[in-house]
């Protein structure tokens, strides 16, 4: 060996364990050498006490297994997110073929799906009610999922909301103003308003949480955001108040519905939420960061105020485009990350496609029991996964050291 005695220098926390045990052999032969009047250069001439050096191979074959482990555990992850999509493919057969009082064979399901005969009154059901009202349920989890999970992770707050922000009550109140000012009756109309209300209070939020010294910190965007909301609570009830037939319209989409929706109005929607869906997946690593605190995330490389800013887009987005065809859907996107989590553990970029198939799962299910419940009637989905979803949440909040403003 050249230079100084290796046992004088201090351990690094990554080296093997066979290392360690050369180190601690060296400073031991090198001690009864010096004791004996043996020099560090005669030690180096004098190999054969040491072990024998290792091989390429055997370097490789002790670092498989570490690099196993991560492996195996991301093919349990895909072959897990599989599963979900498999029983997400289950929710949306059950959804078109369970209804609440229509008499529809699974023949006529099938008919429906690849021949549909529209004179036949279950081909029609299915064609015109079931498909629809499962394509709203899909596109609307996903938003919903996805938009929660985004929050939770910008905000690092795991009871986050995509309503903390008001984006829910600024897309309310913008189609009440636009069916109570405007006289739009039709969602396809309507549905702009609902994107402009949902960007409008985001901005405002973000405007207002940005004032101060330290910018936009969660917790005052929190604040921020529930002040906004309770100004937009009370103005969509001063307009329902002044204007009874917009509140015969409003009130059945208030609570949050999967019926009556056509295909233009899910076709309008579609681009919105797939390009929200492939911004949201892509902010994985950068909320990974932020999870890590802002400025671990600076010295990582991550542009944080570009990166809320981005992630405030994403949820207006995908929480517009979902409020403006099914309404203001509680629950879904505040409990289903957590879910995701569960399985995943706390790495983002597993979470967000996680969260993306199983919001739907959740909301499918709810509005099969609401179909069931009540028959021949149907109770609204917003309702079922208020009622489905805060038990086991509470569980859940009771269970978990759950991080707080």
């Amino acid at each position: 060996m050249s230079g100084g005695p290796r046992g004088d220098h201090p351990e690094r926390p990554t080296e093997s364990a066979y290392a360690r045990r050369l180190r601690a052999k060296a400073a031991s032969i090198q001690a009864a050498r010096a004791a004996s009047g043996t020099t560090t250069a005669a030690l180096a001439e004098d190999p054969g006490d040491f072990p024998p050096a290792e091989t390429p191979a055997e370097a490789k074959a002790r670092i498989r297994p570490a690099r196993i482990r991560p492996a195996r555990a991301r093919s349990a992850l895909a072959l897990g997110l599989l599963l979900c999509f498999l029983v997400l493919a289950a929710a949306v057969l059950a959804s078109l073929f369970i209804g609440s009082g229509h008499d529809v064979s699974g023949g006529d399901v099938f008919h429906a799906l690849f021949d549909a005969d529209l004179s036949d009154k279950g081909q029609l059901v299915v064609h015109e009610v079931r498909i629809p009202r499962t394509a709203a349920g899909v596109l609307a989890g996903i938003a919903l999922g996805l938009a929660g999970c985004v929050m939770q992770g910008v905000a690092r707050n795991p009871i986050a909301d995509p309503g903390l922000l008001g984006i829910n009550a600024g897309s309310s109140v913008a189609v009440v103003a636009a069916i109570s000012l405007l006289g739009l009756a039709s969602p396809s109309q309507y549905i702009w308003f609902g994107f402009l209300g949902a960007l409008l209070a985001a901005l405002l939020v973000y405007g207002i949480g940005s004032l101060g010294r330290e910018g936009a910190t969660p917790v005052k965007l929190a604040l921020a955001g529930t002040a906004t909301q309770a100004v937009l609570v009370a103005l969509t009830s001063a307009i329902l108040l002044k204007d009874r037939d917009s509140y015969d319209q409003y009130r059945f989409w208030q609570v949050g519905s999967l019926t009556g929706r056509d295909g233009s109005d899910l076709w309008q929607a579609l681009p919105f939420i797939a390009v929200g869906a492939v911004l949201a997946l892509a902010l994985g690593p950068a909320l990974n960061a932020l999870s890590l605190g802002d400025d671990l995330a600076r010295g990582l490389g991550q542009k944080v105020g570009r990166t809320r800013a981005g992630s405030a887009l994403v949820v207006v987005i995908l929480c517009g485009a979902a409020t403006a065809i099914v309404g203001p859907i509680a629950f879904v996107g505040l409990a289903v990350p957590h879910a995701a989590r569960l399985i995943t553990g706390p790495d983002y970029r597993w979470i967000l496609p996680y969260s993306a198939v199983l919001a739907p799962v959740l909301l499918l299910l709810a509005d099969i029991v609401g179909r069931l419940v009540a028959r021949p009637g149907e109770v609204q989905v917003g309702v079922i996964t208020a009622a489905i979803g805060c038990v086991p949440f509470i569980i859940l909040v009771r269970r978990r050291k759950l991080v707080e403003l």
